[in-house]
């Protein structure tokens, strides 16, 4: 006879994700408090917690995502740790993980089986086979020269070696391939080397076979959101059409006793929860685990990215309007959500002019018609620790009593 399935009501839910997620109180996270000691390994412990650290270009808001993460849970630290995180040395590779992500080390085995499929490109096609000798040549050149830069590939003097386009491509396959590493970033951009001169060998010499793979991947993932359900943690990894695959996995783990079927009492949303953290749930529903000091978050925070999810735990809905024309927009063009204990209670639209040393703010949306004093005081909270830890001077602060949706500056 099965056991029966568990329910999580909305709450308990939401408190186990950000528990997991690194946002609630350290006596409930087991992350660190702040970043101003050993703040690498201090850094280090937030990705290993999600098993990624998602990377985007945008640095309109004064720090890229990955920054962004790192910023909110680690109170002191030093922004810019965030953007030279990924260094000879340092426990993390460059993958596909959910994006583009820095992940730890000891997840490089679990991707072989990926590896092996992207030695066809998954969106330019079998670019290596088509370009072989492109692709022959920037491997002797890089073996030869060492680590290149993209801006590197179009060879001495700008006499175009190859056509750059395609070198860039054929880098960017090599690299999905495992042919090539991410050394290092500069300035955000990659510096391709061989892999075996960035990776340990310990590491390329034991790949895991695909199922073994999958089992240790929803794992983390699983690790990482406390309550999820499968679409959400095959998303976490990229995982697309493996469905019965992914299926067969979780069937393993809870067969195990590692995991069990767990649904929200909307008795509508199938899931799943690590057996360990069914008493954490419990133990969160009782206490408040959190203040209601405000934070920023990154609109690609782990908590954040998987947009039905969002709206499960926290009635709130996440969008990200930079694509759209600016008349389409709702909100502004790359907004950082703001947690409040355990409440999304707004939107921040922000600009950071760094030559100035101003924080401006575009605009700003509270997530109720009448904002409470508290979730004021908790907005410009998150807005002034935001700009005291970018070091900048707030451009456009919310006074006492701003109303429940204004835009401060136009862009």
């Amino acid at each position: 006879m099965s056991a029966p399935i568990q329910t999580l009501d909305q709450r308990r839910a939401r408190r186990l994700a950000l528990a997991r997620a690194g946002l609630l109180n350290p006596e409930w996270t087991g992350m660190p408090k702040s970043g101003r000691r050993l703040a690498r390994s201090a850094a280090l412990r937030v990705v290993d917690r999600f098993g990624y650290l998602q990377l985007d270009t945008v640095s309109i808001a004064g720090a890229r995502s990955h920054c962004l993460v790192l910023l909110s849970r680690l109170a002191g630290l030093d922004p810019t740790l965030g953007e030279s995180l990924l260094a000879p040395g340092t426990p993390l590779f460059e993958y596909w993980g959910h994006e583009a992500s820095w992940i730890p080390w000891d997840l490089y085995p679990a991707f072989e089986w990926r590896r092996r499929e992207f030695q066809s490109h998954p969106w330019w096609g079998d670019l290596l086979r088509q370009h072989r000798p492109v692709a022959d040549g920037l491997l002797r050149r890089i073996e030869t020269e060492g680590p290149l830069r993209s801006k590197d590939f179009d060879g001495q003097g700008g006499q175009g070696w190859w056509n750059l386009k395609i070198a860039v491509k054929v880098a960017a396959a090599l690299w999905s391939a495992g042919h090539l590493a991410i050394r290092e970033r500069r300035s955000f951009q990659r510096v391709f080397d061989l892999t075996e001169r960035v990776i340990p060998a310990e590491l390329r010499d034991q790949p895991w076979e695909r199922p073994r793979a999958l089992r240790h991947l929803l794992r983390r993932a699983l690790a990482g959101h406390g309550w999820a359900t499968t679409g959400t943690l095959a998303a976490t990894w990229r995982l697309r059409n493996l469905r019965q695959p992914i299926a067969t996995a979780l069937g393993e783990l809870q067969e195990a006793g590692e995991i069990v079927p767990c649904r929200l009492n909307d008795g509508a949303t199938p899931g799943w929860i690590r057996v360990r953290d069914l008493e954490l749930a419990e133990r969160l529903a009782r206490v408040r685990p959190r203040r209601d000091r405000g934070v920023l978050l990154s609109p690609f925070d782990p908590v954040l990215w998987d947009r039905g999810r969002v709206q499960r735990l926290f009635d709130f809905e996440q969008l990200l309007e930079i694509f759209k024309p600016a008349p389409q927009r709702r909100f502004g063009y790359y907004c950082l959500p703001v947690l409040a204990g355990e409440r999304l209670i707004g939107r921040v639209d922000l600009k950071a002019e760094m030559r100035q040393g101003r924080l401006m703010v575009l605009s700003c949306h509270f997530e109720a018609e009448r904002p409470s004093p508290a979730d004021r005081a908790a907005m410009d909270s998150a807005l002034v620790g935001y700009a005291e830890a970018l070091r900048l001077t707030l451009g456009s602060r919310l006074g006492p009593s701003p109303p429940s949706s204004q835009s401060l500056t136009k862009r």
